[in-house]
């Protein structure tokens, strides 16, 4: 087997490179350090052994011998093996001494370059390392070492002369005796400087000023430290998006919570995937299996969840079934995963919830009178729509298509919830799974649903609602989060 050496990019999950979310998806063991994303182990499979060799400054570390030996020895049993590693392997990551060692045992390795922070953190800033006119080049420089100490390798007074943009990577504990060597080698105290703390995150934060005056703001590690005139320039991108900085909760059931999670994190949000609801097959299955063998006795199939519509459509067999039933879909994004099966909804509701597809329902009713409803569900739901269909005439079968349970809570996940802002809710089980599991009192601050059951169930529990979605899907939500910090 193989050591892959994966550059894990410098913090953004979306920054890892093809390759190296390939190998990762074949890890039997991935060693990764502290500034590797928490996400990005995600992508190996469930059984992978994940090992921490992080090295915190001031606090407990792996020697690098221990972590070329834990290399090897994995190497040597015949495991596949992810050394997940920040930025690049080769840039300041000690990849060549972990690929030596690799090399002195004869154990087959890869190394998977990932994006170095010397350039990603600053365009994350907006600050570009070279400009036409006015840097022409750049110099990526180390600051681990102490430039106090006479025996340092790096060349300060030189890294001035040269002109252009300088770079330091891991410089932030060191950044006034490196400024000020600069400032000895030449450099004007008034150059433009900067530096990014967390580059690339959510939390990252770029402090401004100049050669000077930069120690003076105390940036903390991990920071990137920008000297040179490109350093002035402010092309603000990333820390503009709308929800930047927030700390997200989501509540969603897998897969679902990660299609939410992305989407916020698109907007800049650091998103908590903690799932307060899971899907199981219903108790009686059997009534499910024969609903759909005998679907075409129907005169219309009403599906409530995109949960509902994947349940529903492993028990048919024929997609031809349908072609006499009418389908209604209770939102855009039920709508949406019948059209992943090629089925287009007859019927979706202007507004998404039981009382608008009942009403939609009986303002559909042919010229025969009501018809014959199957309705594939959750076990337990509310009754709003087969009971109001029943009483205006409508013969209904109500069908379990799946049972909602509370998942074992991550106690990872469960740790930073004090450090959250925000918790989104999409369903009325979310809501009372998350409190069952963890307590009124645990909710953060700003408590935000898909629409008004779900507050209704949130307030009953003593929560106060903050933002409620207008439109409610999940993009709706969205933009609900969105419009309320704006304001």
């Amino acid at each position: 087997m193989t050591v892959y050496l994966v550059g894990a990019g410098p913090g953004d999950p979306a920054l890892l490179t093809l390759r190296g979310a390939e190998v990762l998806a074949g890890a039997d063991v991935v060693v990764y350090d502290r500034l590797s994303v928490a996400s990005l182990l995600d992508l190996a499979p469930a059984h992978a052994e994940r090992i921490s060799v992080g090295k915190q400054p001031g606090g407990p570390r792996t020697s690098q011998e221990d972590i070329n030996a834990l290399l090897v020895a994995r190497g040597r049993a015949g495991q596949q093996v992810v050394r997940l590693k920040g930025g690049d392997p080769f840039v300041f990551a000690r990849g060549g001494e972990e690929a030596a060692a690799l090399a002195a045992a004869g154990i087959a390795f890869e190394v998977v370059p990932g994006i170095t922070s010397a350039v990603a953190v600053p365009a994350y800033a907006g600050i570009p390392v070279t400009m036409r006119y006015s840097s022409t080049s750049f110099t990526v420089v180390t600051g681990h070492e102490d430039p106090a100490k006479g025996e340092a390798s790096v060349n300060w007074e030189a890294v001035a002369a040269l002109g252009g943009t300088v770079v330091v990577l891991m410089g932030a504990a060191r950044c006034r005796a490196i400024c000020e060597r600069i400032i000895a080698g030449g450099m004007a105290p008034d150059t433009p400087a900067a530096a990014v703390q967390w580059g690339t995150r959510p939390n990252q934060r770029t402090l401004r000023a100049t050669l000077a005056t930069l120690a003076d703001l105390d940036p903390q590690p991990p920071a990137t430290i920008v000297i040179g005139e490109v350093a002035a320039a402010d092309l603000a991108w990333f820390e503009n998006r709308p929800l930047f900085g927030r700390c997200i909760v989501v509540t969603r059931a897998q897969p679902q919570a990660t299609a939410l999670a992305a989407k916020l994190r698109q907007r800049g949000a650091e998103a908590i995937e903690m799932p307060a609801i899971a899907f199981e097959p219903p108790e009686d299955l059997d009534r499910l299996v024969q609903a759909a063998a005998q679907v075409g006795r129907y005169d219309w199939v009403v599906f409530t969840s995109p949960t509902g519509v994947a349940r529903f459509f492993e028990q048919l067999r024929d997609a031809r079934s349908l072609g006499g039933v009418q389908v209604a879909a209770i939102g855009p994004g039920t709508a949406a995963a019948l059209a992943e099966r090629s089925v287009v909804a007859d019927l979706v509701p202007e507004q998404y919830v039981a009382e608008a597809l009942l009403e939609a329902l009986s303002q559909g009713i042919g010229p025969d009178g009501p018809g014959r409803a199957l309705i594939p569900r959750a076990e337990t739901a509310r009754d709003v729509l087969p009971d109001g269909l029943a009483a205006a005439g409508w013969e209904v079968d109500v069908v379990p298509a799946y049972r909602t349970v509370a998942p074992v809570p991550d106690p990872d996940a469960a740790a930073l919830l004090d450090n959250a802002e925000v918790i989104t809710f999409t369903s009325s089980s979310t809501v009372t799974n998350f409190v069952d599991t963890f307590g009124a009192d645990a909710v953060p601050a700003v408590v935000a649903t898909i629409g008004p059951i779900t507050s209704a169930t949130a307030r009953n529990l003593g929560l106060e609602v903050a933002v409620e979605a207008s439109e409610h899907t999940i993009d709706g939500l969205i933009a609900a989060l969105e419009a309320f910090f704006a304001s």
